[in-house]
């Protein structure tokens, strides 16, 4: 058989036979039923990128719902903002949480998870022309309801996760203190932003106009950089080169942590993400700033330093989870979750590089979220 006969061969085997292979295990796997609310506020497009990789993992580790063992939907099975086809009538509804359906949810459901509660602004929607400030919100922020919601799921020992932002901009200050309270820990009010690049034409207007007024300086910035807001009155630009030896931000999470979950020990994240104070919470992992001297002393001035949590809570006794930034949030195919551990395709998957964003989801949020739903899993009623 001639050498480039035998070649392809080995590339059909790999390219038909292997994923066929793999969706075969994948389908064989055991069910795991469990009832999961999901809310999702931030909903730009009919893709629902802000809860994708959430529901990719659900179905990837195979919990369904228990009423009919079928899988979440990414466009169904959530509460919040739903966009309606077609997508340029510009018509959408919204799916919330009742108060008299409240106590029935905390009672049938095995665990809720907030993946975004910012919402829908004017501009995003309909894409204004005004974007020297942010517009008028047409939906968003963490309610009443969803309070009441979260503290009958602790109160029923339920899991609980949340993420960033559910209780900066544009919650209301009394909603924000209420999950503070619940989860024990305490928003700066800080939030922050990497880009690739901080010049005028990649920075929305509105920010740059905040800083202008606060700082009475030309805005100037040319490199990658992270931007710090806190309400619409501080702001701290850092830069590439003088503030930052590194622009991207850094999860680190301990050796320990890391082996238990399966885990980077370290990951570039490039999302938005939230600072907030852990207090007597565990802490997962940690976001780290590659500041130069420059930069740490800039963020001192602030009372900020350049680590703080990325991750807060443990499953376990106070069963609640914070993510501090925008995890669940992503642009892969749900398709592919039908393949089970994709761990010999990791090659293909995302590139060694820590600038490559895949790397975020395939090495640290896939198998954290599916380890902390396993390890919960055991514990439920089934």
């Amino acid at each position: 058989m001639k050498k480039p006969l035998i070649i392809t061969i080995i590339v059909l085997i790999i390219v038909l036979i292997l994923p066929a292979a793999r969706f075969v295990g994948w389908f064989l796997t055991e069910k795991k039923p469990m009832n999961i609310v999901i809310l999702d506020k931030t909903v730009h497009s009919l893709e629902r990128y802000n809860h994708r990789s959430l529901t990719w993992v659900l179905a990837n580790s195979r919990f369904v719902k228990k009423e009919d063992h079928k899988k979440y939907l990414l466009r169904e099975d959530y509460y919040g903002f739903y966009p309606i086809k077609p997508l340029r009538t510009k018509d959408y509804r919204k799916n919330d949480i009742r108060l008299s359906d409240l106590l029935e949810i905390a009672d049938n459901s095995d665990m809720l998870y907030y993946a975004d509660t910012y919402g829908v602004f004017f501009n995003d929607w309909f894409k204004g022309i005004n974007k020297s400030r942010r517009s008028r919100q047409l939906y968003g922020g963490m309610m009443n309801n969803e309070n009441l919601l979260l503290a009958e799921m602790k109160k029923r020992q339920k899991l609980v996760i949340l993420e960033y932002n559910t209780f900066d901009f544009p919650t209301n200050p009394y909603e924000r203190y209420r999950v503070e309270e619940q989860l024990g820990i305490q928003s700066t009010g800080w939030t922050g932003e990497y880009y690739p690049s901080l010049d005028s034409a990649s920075v929305p207007e509105w920010l740059r106009t905040v800083y202008t007024k606060k700082t009475n300086e030309p805005w100037n910035f040319k490199n990658a950089g992270i931007v710090l807001l806190k309400g619409e009155t501080d702001v701290i630009i850092l830069e590439e080169g003088k503030h930052l030896t590194s622009a991207l931000p850094v999860v680190v999470t301990t050796e320990g942590t890391a082996a238990k979950y399966r885990i980077a020990s370290k990951v570039t994240y490039d999302g938005p993400f939230g600072i907030v104070d852990e207090k007597n919470n565990p802490v997962i992992s940690n976001f780290s700033l590659e500041t130069t001297d420059e930069g740490l002393n800039l963020l001192n001035d602030y009372f900020l330093d350049n680590t703080f949590p990325a991750v807060i809570g443990e499953v376990g006794g106070r069963n609640h989870i914070y993510m501090c930034g925008d995890f669940a949030t992503g642009k892969i195919g749900p398709w592919t979750a039908c393949f089970g551990s994709l761990a010999l395709l990791d090659k293909f998957l995302y590139k060694d590089e820590e600038t490559d964003p895949h790397r975020f989801f395939w090495l640290y949020y896939k198998p954290l979220l599916a380890g902390i739903l396993n390890d919960y899993y055991e514990t439920i009623d089934k």
